[in-house]
């Protein structure tokens, strides 16, 4: 008869103290989102946007649960003793995540926003292979976010095309 192993004992003491460093972690770029769109210029107000870019309103409650589930998937993977090499690319989609809302809206720099979150959609599925090596549902947990950023991206370029 085979046994699971349990997880390591570090793990079990510091299971919900993790995932509220995660959460705390994305509530930040959260944070620094919401700071970078209520301090945008005016300007911004007047860009032309496709019509099928969704109404500003729902921005804030998509990245509210897309962050939290960015947030659940670093904690699967750290459960599992993730290595550095998937922290360091979660890391950075976090901080391109962070950046491209400052540089969109309160910078007005659409086309380094676009270079942006074009090397995020690189970099999410580089995430995504190594968290499914420890983690398959770490791994899946970022598909909505993957999708959320694909569907940015054209807007993005829809913004600096039409503008």
């Amino acid at each position: 008869m085979s046994t699971v192993p349990s997880p390591p004992t570090h793990h079990r003491r510091l299971r919900w103290q993790a995932l509220a460093g995660f959460v705390a972690l994305s509530a930040i770029v959260g944070a620094v989102a919401a700071l970078a769109v209520a301090t945008r210029p005016e300007a911004q107000d007047l860009l032309i946007r496709p019509s099928w870019a969704p109404p500003g309103w729902l921005y804030g409650p998509v990245w509210s649960v897309l962050l939290l589930v960015v947030a659940v998937a670093g904690w699967c993977y750290w459960r599992t003793d993730g290595e550095t090499r998937g922290f360091a690319f979660y890391g950075l989609c976090l901080l391109l995540t962070l950046l491209w809302t400052p540089l969109f809206f309160a910078g007005s720099a659409h086309v380094l926003a676009l270079a942006d979150v074009v090397v995020l959609d690189f970099v999410v599925p580089i995430t995504m292979m190594e968290f499914g090596r420890r983690s398959r549902l770490a791994a899946w947990l970022l598909v909505p976010y993957l999708l959320w950023l694909l569907f940015s991206t054209a807007v993005n370029a829809a913004v600096v095309w039409l503008n």
